[in-house]
């Protein structure tokens, strides 16, 4: 980062170099975060260190210990299991209520997200981008607020966990075949279809994570 500057070393700025790192790996599952190097190698003072370090706990990307350190959660199979457990339940009912909510608008909009995934999908960061933009606006259509409250929630942690899978062409391209079908089955308002391939392909991304989080020797079984 550049040296410091008032306006734009806040906590947020700190949150998301520190995020970053998390997703990236830079900063690995079981590392103890030590504020004053941290400071250091940020460029920041304490304060909006702590303030990051704070809402980053807050979403379980980071873990307060009992002896009061701070460290990046370990990968824990069983956690990662259930947080892709929930969300292929709340993205299958996402996608079975937007069947009943979706217009021609939407239905544009949508194919417009999966017409930019192909164009994109041979780019990790860009297909994962659109991807993620595609549930996102099922979500909204669907206009369930609680679903949406904790998609979410489960949204950034599953973020954590997309760096795994993301990098395989495979996966993107079964990914970008599975966000068609989808869209094509709330468009043709088959609700059993949508919540069918909507939930198939979380549990997909879940088989995916685990086994290749698996190969890393780093997850916690």
């Amino acid at each position: 980062m550049a040296g410091p500057q008032p306006r734009n070393t806040g906590a947020h700025v700190v949150y998301a170099e520190l995020k970053r790192q998390i997703l990236t790996l830079e900063l690995k599952p079981g590392e103890r975060i030590y504020e004053p190097a941290m400071a250091t190698a940020l460029q920041v003072s304490r304060t909006p260190l702590r303030e990051a370090i704070r809402r980053l706990i807050s979403e379980s990307l980071l873990e307060q210990q009992p002896t009061g350190g701070v460290m990046v959660p370990a990968l824990d199979e069983k956690v990662i299991s259930e947080l892709y457990d929930v969300r292929a339940a709340l993205e299958s009912l996402m996608a079975r209520e937007a069947c009943a909510n979706a217009s021609p608008a939407d239905l544009e909009e949508l194919r417009g997200i999966v017409a930019r995934n192909a164009a994109m999908v041979e780019f990790p960061d860009e297909a994962m981008k659109y991807g993620v933009a595609l549930h996102a606006a099922i979500a909204g259509i669907a206009g369930n607020s609680w679903a949406q409250r904790f998609h979410g929630q489960i949204a950034s942690q599953v973020e954590r966990y997309r760096y795994f899978t993301n990098n395989a062409p495979e996966r993107r391209d079964e990914a970008l075949a599975n966000h068609r079908r989808l869209v094509e089955a709330i468009a043709s308002k088959d609700a059993e279809k949508a919540a069918k391939v909507a939930f198939d392909h979380v549990i997909g991304a879940r088989d995916e994570t685990l086994r290749v989080i698996s190969s890393t020797g780093l997850v916690v079984e």
